[in-house]
C-alpha cells in the first residue's frame, strides 16, 4: 500500500501518516520506536482491554467528548482556562496527550511511571483562584479523579459505540482496572475499578457540575472554531457532532449543545461509524509499522 505505481505514496499511506504526524507530533516517530521498541516489562499486556480501547478509531469522539465532559466542573475548567495554553497550541497539548497515552498503555513499565511521574510533577505547579474567588490546586485528588472518570467514561462509551469490536461487559471491567493502575501513578488514591464503579463516581460528581462561561467559550472554540485545515473541516465537523452525541444528556444541556434524537439515530451516528472506520483503515500501516521492532 506504499506507493501507486509512480513512487507517490498511495491515498491510505498519505492519510495515515497526515494524521499520525497530526496527533503524535514532529516527534512521534521516534517516541512510537521509544514506547513499542524498548524491551523491558509493561504494565499492560497485549491481551489487556485497555490496549483494545486506546488503540482504536473510536478515541478520536472519545477525546473530544472528554473535553467538553471534563470543561463541567468549574475548577478544572479554570485551571485549564488558565494554565494549559490548549487555544494557543491545541494541537501541542494533543501530541502531549496522545503521547503520555500511548506510553502508559504500551510503553515499558520505566517509561510508563516516568510519564506519570512528570504529569504529577506539572499538576504540583498549577494552582490558582476561580473568578468566583474558589482556590483550586491540579493535583487535588478529588479534582484528579473528576478528570479521570470523565475521560474513562468517555472513552468507554465511544468504543462501545463505534470501536471495532465492543467490549463485553466483563473486558469493560477490566478497562476500567487497567486505567486504575495508571490513576494511582498519577495520584488518584482509589479510583473506581469496576464499570459500575465507574458510573457511580461520575453520578457523584453531578452536584459539582455546571457549565460556566469558560466552559462554554471552550465548547464554542472545539466544536465551531476548531485549528484544522479547511479541507478536515467536514471530517472533524463529523466527529464533533459525535462527541456531542455521545455526552449524557444533562451534559449537553449544561453546555446548551441542541441534540434531536432522530437526527443523532438517522444521521450523526451513522456518519460516525463511518468516519471511525475510514481512520481506521487510514492508521492500518501506521499501526503495523508501531509494532514491527526497528531493525
Amino acid at each position: 500500500m506504499r506507493t501507486i505505481g509512480t513512487g507517490a505514496p498511495s491515498p491510505r499511506t498519505w492519510l495515515g501518516e497526515g494524521l499520525f504526524a497530526r496527533v503524535a507530533g514532529p516527534d512521534g516517530a521516534r517516541n512510537r520506536a521509544r514506547i513499542h521498541g524498548t524491551p523491558g516489562p509493561r504494565w499492560f499486556g497485549p491481551e489487556r482491554p485497555v490496549r483494545q480501547v486506546h488503540g482504536d478509531a473510536s478515541m478520536f469522539v472519545g477525546g473530544l467528548s472528554a473535553l467538553l465532559l471534563q470543561s463541567l466542573h468549574p475548577l478544572a475548567m479554570a485551571a485549564v482556562a488558565a494554565h494549559s495554553g490548549f487555544r494557543g497550541d491545541p494541537w501541542g497539548r494533543l501530541q502531549r496527550t496522545s503521547t503520555f497515552l500511548a506510553t502508559t498503555t504500551y510503553g515499558t513499565a520505566e517509561h510508563a511511571q516516568r510519564a506519570c511521574d512528570q504529569v504529577r510533577a506539572v499538576h504540583e505547579r498549577v494552582r490558582g483562584v476561580t473568578a468566583g474567588g474558589e482556590p483550586y490546586r491540579a493535583s487535588d485528588p478529588h479534582l484528579l479523579a473528576w478528570v479521570h472518570v470523565a475521560e474513562v467514561d468517555s472513552f468507554l462509551r465511544a468504543h462501545q459505540r463505534y470501536g471495532l469490536r465492543p467490549l463485553s461487559d466483563a473486558e469493560c471491567d477490566g478497562y476500567v482496572e487497567d486505567t486504575a493502575r495508571i490513576a494511582v501513578a498519577l495520584g488518584i488514591p482509589d479510583p473506581p475499578r469496576t464499570a459500575k464503579e465507574l458510573a457511580a463516581r461520575l453520578s457523584a460528581y453531578r452536584p459539582e457540575l455546571r457549565a460556566t462561561p469558560e466552559a462554554r467559550d471552550t465548547a464554542r472554540f472545539l466544536l465551531l472554531s476548531p485549528p484544522v485545515p479547511f479541507v478536515a473541516r467536514l471530517p472533524y465537523c463529523v466527529l464533533a457532532a459525535n462527541a456531542v452525541s455521545l455526552l449524557p444528556d444533562w451534559a449537553a444541556t449544561e453546555l446548551r449543545l441542541p441534540r434531536l434524537a432522530v437526527v443523532d439515530n438517522l444521521c450523526v451516528r451513522p456518519l460516525g461509524t463511518a468516519m471511525t472506520a475510514a481512520i481506521r483503515w487510514a492508521l492500518v500501516p501506521t499501526r503495523r509499522a508501531a509494532l514491527t521492532p526497528p531493525a
